[in-house]
């Protein structure tokens, strides 16, 4: 049974509930794992979505506009993909949401290997080119005019297209929420954005461990293109220091992370959001071709929450890892002392680690494992040392 919000040391209430809405959302979410609905295209056609408007633009699109995208447009590589996820799913007729797919060369990949495909793109010059697509195969495909990278958007007032809430979206489709158990998580592919990689990563990740935006749904997989440089940090664990970050820990908590390509980054096109074809600088092409991009699958953990690791007190979680590299070559024990009333050498005792163990020596399921250990300490009725660092924060580089 997971921690109830009342059972919180009265320190941590302003930070594990921070926000009445975390709160509502979880509640709804862990009721909606009670049902085990099949998830897929709603019998009927999907209602139309609000807003999906193709005009001319408005205002507050402009300032979106030169951000480059990459995209697909090798029919050799789009074939490939295909092929890769369709032996990672059990049925072929799965769904599949595909975010900018843009000229569609994958699109039609996937298509024709008879999966059913949702394009959310978000440059509306390639909407038309897609829905002629979709209209020469017979409904498999439905286009939607959104950008999935800034789907529930923090701190946002009016919700315009491209920009939606994913409640909105996945109703309209007719997506239902699945158990967290559940065997086929939905799959999401595409690729990381050109600029941002980091702050999306950081998104994704309390989205995800909230249970909030698209993991209200269960545990959506994700399979995406991701440059060499932030998969490094991605995957780095002691055996490689210098890469070694609190985003390696969180991810490599929640998920599990494989590669099922590599390409290189000449594969890819950019274009800016008006659909014209980017033509790099010099120095910049230098640099990128010399790069690859990686496609990985990023599936939840089914065992990711626990008695003592909930989408309550999910954020002391990330409190303590940040604390911990934040002074990433100090010993452990000092850091737990700083961190928890809780005796600190019974605590390493229990985790089976020495004095001597330094930050950059944990794997991250040590500091998972370190976490619900002082959590289900009975030694003190409050486990950790509050101070304002604690609160909700903006998402950090």
């Amino acid at each position: 049974m997971w921690v109830p919000v009342a059972g919180l040391p009265c320190r941590l209430a302003p930070s594990a509930l921070a926000g009445v809405s975390r709160l509502c959302v979880w509640k709804t979410a862990a009721k909606t794992r009670g049902d085990q609905p099949r998830r897929g295209l709603s019998e009927s056609s999907p209602q139309p979505l609000p807003c999906l408007e193709f005009g001319d633009s408005a205002p507050w699109v402009s300032k979106h506009r030169l951000e480059p995208k990459r995209y697909v447009t090798s029919r050799r590589l789009a074939e490939t993909l295909a092929q890769i996820l369709r032996r990672t799913q059990k049925d072929p007729r799965h769904l599949l949401l595909e975010c900018n797919p843009g000229p569609g060369v994958l699109t039609q990949a996937l298509l024709e290997t008879g999966a059913k495909v949702v394009a959310l793109e978000s440059d509306r010059n390639f909407i038309p080119h897609l829905e002629s697509l979709g209209n020469n195969l017979h409904g498999k495909l439905e286009v939607v005019h959104c950008d999935f990278f800034k789907l529930d958007p923090r701190n946002c007032g009016l919700v315009k297209p491209p920009i939606m809430l994913s409640q909105e979206l996945f109703q309209s489709l007719g997506i239902k929420a699945l158990r967290w158990s559940a065997a086929n998580p939905l799959k999401i592919i595409g690729i990381f954005p050109v600029k941002n990689e980091r702050k999306v990563l950081w998104k994704l990740l309390y989205d995800l461990y909230s249970c909030t935006s698209i993991y209200r749904h269960g545990r959506v997989e994700l399979n995406m293109f991701i440059s060499e440089k932030e998969y490094k940090k991605l995957m780095a664990n002691p055996r490689n220091p210098s890469s070694y970050q609190v985003l390696s820990v969180l991810w490599q908590v929640a998920c599990e992370i494989k590669v099922l390509h590599m390409e290189p980054w000449s594969s890819f096109d950019v274009y800016i959001q008006n659909g014209q074809l980017e033509m790099p600088k010099r120095k910049d092409s230098l640099e990128l071709i010399q790069q690859n991009m990686y496609f990985v699958q990023m599936t939840p953990r089914r065992n990711l929450f626990t008695e003592n690791l909930t989408p309550v007190n999910y954020d002391v979680f990330f409190h303590m890892v940040k604390h911990c590299f934040g002074k990433r070559s100090a010993r452990l024990i000092e850091h737990l002392k700083s961190l928890s009333p809780v005796d600190a050498m019974d605590i390493l005792m229990q985790t089976r680690k020495n004095e001597t163990v330094k930050i950059t020596e944990m794997y991250p399921q040590d500091f998972k494992r370190l976490f619900e250990t002082i959590e289900c300490s009975k030694d003190h009725s409050c486990k950790w040392l509050y101070d304002d660092s604690m609160e909700d924060t903006v998402i950090g580089n």
